[in-house]
């Protein structure tokens, strides 16, 4: 009989995420995928998996679940408060799990999106290639809710022999670095980007991050058709007020993109909660 991992408290949002499916935005499906890649491919270091093993992103908290076999769990992105059979537990470092313990998370405390890696993965069926939740497509397993119970695949190999690895805390006012996209030019004045802060703003989702700040106006009020749109796009619509694509992005969009967002700093982003302030930094 398989492992399993029962699911008693889901939080607002939690899904199953790996490294994406790249390769389908010719046919409309965006890579998806964890949006703090450096926090999985941490974990699933620690627990001894491959890198695209799935596991499970937590946004902001609570997630309870019990375990139906011995196993290791790794904790790692958003800081929030462990417990693993009634016990607190680390974060970023392998922790044993026996049979029947229940796992506790709880709110975040910095940082919004916490990685739940477990030794073998999450095996839920894939689709094109990737075990991803894409939460705008629906493409992938469905969004995890109580009650739900996840297949779990056999462990591949040992633990890392680590006790904690150290790790940056996410949170702070962030900068982003920048390169200036195909449409700067239809900006009265694009430098406007990097000269204020910008505020996260509570619509911000998987989609993209949703910002309030200094608006962009436009020299050319004409409208595009639709362009093909990468991840890290910053597009800003009718509002002037600038929009960052994340994993679960449309591949095409009609409203011009700026500039983009350096990859590497794209967890930075992942991370940031309602509120936060961030700055443009162009290259």
């Amino acid at each position: 009989m398989s492992a399993s991992l029962a699911v008693s408290v889901a939080g607002p949002l939690t899904t199953v995420q790996d490294l994406g499916r790249p390769g389908y935005a010719h046919l409309g499906v965006p890579r998806s995928g964890a949006l703090d890649r450096p926090a999985l491919l941490l974990g699933n270091r620690l627990v001894g998996n491959a890198a695209d093993a799935a596991a499970l992103e937590i946004t902001l908290g609570p997630f309870a679940a019990v375990f139906s076999a011995a196993s290791t769990i790794a904790l790692t992105g958003a800081v929030a408060p462990l417990r693993v059979g009634g016990r607190p537990a680390p974060l970023n470092a392998p922790v044993p799990v026996r049979a029947g313990d229940r796992i506790e998370v709880g709110p975040a405390v910095l940082g919004l999106r916490a990685y739940l890696c477990v030794a073998g993965g999450v095996c839920v069926d894939p689709v094109l290639g990737s075990r991803s939740t894409d939460t705008l497509s629906l493409l992938g397993p469905p969004v995890v809710r109580a009650g739900v119970c996840l297949p779990l695949g056999p462990a591949l190999s040992a633990p890392a022999a680590v006790d904690v690895a150290p790790r940056r805390a996410p949170g702070g006012p962030l900068e982003l670095r920048v390169t200036w996209g195909p449409r700067a030019d239809r900006f009265a004045d694009p430098e406007v980007l990097g000269l204020g802060e910008y505020r996260v703003r509570g619509e911000s989702n998987r989609v993209g991050a949703r910002l309030s700040g200094r608006g962009l106006t436009r020299a050319d009020g004409g409208e595009l058709p639709s362009e093909g749109i990468v991840l890290g796009s910053v597009q800003v619509p009718a509002d002037g007020q600038p929009l960052v694509f994340l994993a679960d992005h449309p591949t095409t969009g009609g409203y011009p993109v700026i500039a983009v967002v350096h990859a590497d700093d794209l967890a930075l982003l992942a991370q940031a909660r309602p509120g936060d302030t961030l700055r443009f930094r162009a290259r």
